[in-house]
């Protein structure tokens, strides 16, 4: 009874945790010790890894495709501000997700990336003493490089180069000449420029410099392709987009107005519409001029009018022959002195004193009832001509001819023979009534040689294809179950060191409580043992307990029928029973 008292006070657990936890480590085998440990390092490796991982910002693209100047200056005000930076293998340079847009904002304000153009930031840094032609130069590459970034915001362009030949000014009219442009594009692969689009730029460059054509200036893209031409020849060629596109936006509206007007009647998805129209571009302009006939002069306007009359008198040589005929006539003296006659101190007119003739001014006396009078008369009048000028400008756009064509679908209805859906087609008056309303709403005009067509036909239902992509193939499900399998990689892995390594380690290291079974079972192998003395290596004698492992196992069956008889004895009964069959 003193040896069992001593035993179990050696064998009692030391109070010390430490001391515990040592004696529980050094229960395990060299080997069990090195996998504890290999297991623990490890978790503990993942699990600081994952919280790293986890921390990780995530960097999106801050610039891409930058020349190698552009690109070291800004990695170097990246490092110069402590901003987390990493290189793709692309060549972008990639920041934190969220701190993209307040990073490209301070590098704007730095001026950066430029683009590899030089813009009027040239003119900032201009030396003192420069000469003329030299401000001039840097003028001329500061206007390339601000117009080429210009081009360059243009979301098909990837880059561009602007050439100004700009010649000198001159006093002489007959010399100056006008300055000219050249453009290089470089293209996003598999974008282009549509007309309208380099017109743009076309106008822009012509805008910007001062007596510039725009016919002066050339387009060209990486392919040498010249693209300036592109307008005029499609236009030469009557292909216009702005033409085409105003016969559809006529087309719809026409298409709109029969579906408003159709969809409250046989429902949305009951009829389709479908408009033609021709459209009429060309121009004309017309002069006509009209002469009506001649109107009676009454009631005509004088345009001009003109009367001429002549009258003269020939009177034969008289007098006295001789020198006192040639004399010059005396002196006239005044009625006061020398009183005249009374024919002539009261004048008459000429008309009334015989012997005399007025006539077309002319009023000249009558010595003679033989002498010659010649008189002349004319007179001219022009009226004016009644004549009309019409000027006629036809405007672009008119519309020849509108062709409508309308499919209606049957009505869905039940049979009350079968009680399913079936198909009828609309009565003639529902169908006169819906070509009346397709007719007003579009505009009919019979002389303009319009037409309309108006069928009733049952609709096809076809398959509803899903164009969605699968979920397997989801962009976004295909990152979601990549991020899931990371997690069940990582808690797979710590569920393997777990449960085969650490957890049968621990049981080792902290054996359970033993119970009431296991000590009697231990006290009838304990019974079943004997004491055996032998000579140990220092000569003294040894005890080793010898343990009867048939003693053991009888012992273990005797206090598994005390435990449950009734068990134990069903078993002997279907032993018995087996026998005996």
């Amino acid at each position: 009874m003193a040896a069992t008292t001593e035993n179990s006070a050696e064998n009692a657990p030391p109070e010390n945790p430490v001391d515990r936890l040592r004696e529980s480590f050094n229960r395990l085998s060299g080997q069990q010790k090195i996998g504890l440990a290999i297991a623990i390092a490890a978790i503990i490796s993942i699990i600081v890894g994952f919280m790293l991982w986890n921390q990780q910002p995530d960097f999106k693209v801050l610039f891409s495709n930058l020349n190698e100047k552009d690109g070291g200056n800004i990695i170097a005000s990246l490092e110069q501000q402590n901003i987390p930076h990493r290189l793709s293998n692309s060549g972008a340079i990639m920041v934190p997700g969220e701190r993209v847009h307040e990073v490209r904002l301070k590098l704007a304000s730095e001026g950066l990336p430029r683009g590899g153009m030089i813009g009027f930031e040239l003119m900032e840094n201009q030396k003192f003493g420069i000469s003329q032609f030299a401000e001039q130069v840097n003028y001329q590459r500061g206007l390339e490089g601000e117009l080429a970034r210009t081009i360059m915001s243009i979301g098909a362009v990837q880059s561009a180069r602007v050439h100004l030949a700009i010649p000198k000014p001159s006093v002489f009219v007959r010399e100056e000449q006008k300055p000219t442009a050249s453009v290089m594009l470089n293209m996003y692969p598999g974008r282009s420029l549509d007309s309208a689009q380099v017109a743009g730029i076309t106008h822009l460059i012509s805008s910007s410099v001062p007596q510039l054509q725009s016919a002066n200036v050339s387009i060209l893209d990486q392919n040498g392709t010249l693209l300036s031409t592109l307008k005029s020849k499609l236009t030469e060629a009557g292909l216009d987009a702005t033409q085409l596109k105003y016969v559809r936006e006529l087309e719809s509206s026409i298409s709109g107005r029969i579906e408003a007007i159709l969809k409250p009647v046989l429902g949305p998805d009951n009829f389709k519409v479908q408009i033609a129209a021709d459209i009429d571009f060309s121009q004309s302009e017309q002069t006509a001029e009209t002469f009506r006939p001649n109107a009676t002069p009454d009631s005509g306007s004088i345009r001009s009018q003109q009367s001429n009359e002549t009258a003269s008198v020939s009177s034969p040589a008289g007098g006295v022959p001789g020198a006192l005929t040639n004399q010059p006539p005396a002196p006239a003296t005044a009625p006061l002195t020398a009183p005249a006659a009374g024919a002539a101190a009261t004048p008459t007119p000429a008309t009334n004193i015989p012997g005399r003739i007025d006539a077309a001014g002319v009023t000249a006396p009558l010595n003679a009832a033989g002498q010659p009078i010649n008189t002349s008369k004319n007179s001219t009048i022009n009226y004016e001509i009644d004549r009309t000028i019409r000027h006629t400008k036809q405007g672009m756009g008119a519309i020849r001819r509108l062709t409508a064509a309308v499919v209606v679908n049957h009505r869905k209805e039940i049979d009350a023979k079968t009680g399913k859906e079936v198909n009828k087609a609309l009565a003639d008056n529902e169908m006169k009534q819906i070509n009346d309303l397709v007719r007003e709403a579009m505009g009919f005009s019979q002389d303009r040689g319009d037409s309309i067509s108006v069928a009733n036909a049952p609709f096809t239902m076809a398959d509803k294809t899903d164009n969605a992509l699968p979920l397997w193939k989801d962009p976004e499900n295909i990152a979601y179950a990549k991020e899931l399998l990371q997690y069940a990689l990582i808690a797979m892995v710590i569920a393997f060191l777990y449960f085969k390594i650490i957890q049968p380690t621990l049981k080792t290291m902290f054996p359970p409580p033993e119970t009431e079974e296991d000590r009697l079972t231990a006290e009838g192998v304990a019974g079943a043992a004997g004491h055996v003395k032998v000579l140990g290596e220092d000569g003294e004698e040894e005890d080793i307990v010898q343990i009867d492992h048939y003693a053991a196992k009888v012992q273990k069956a005797r206090d598994f029928a005390q435990a449950d008889s009734k068990a134990v004895a069903n078993i002997i009964k279907d032993w018995i029973g087996a026998n005996a069959s």
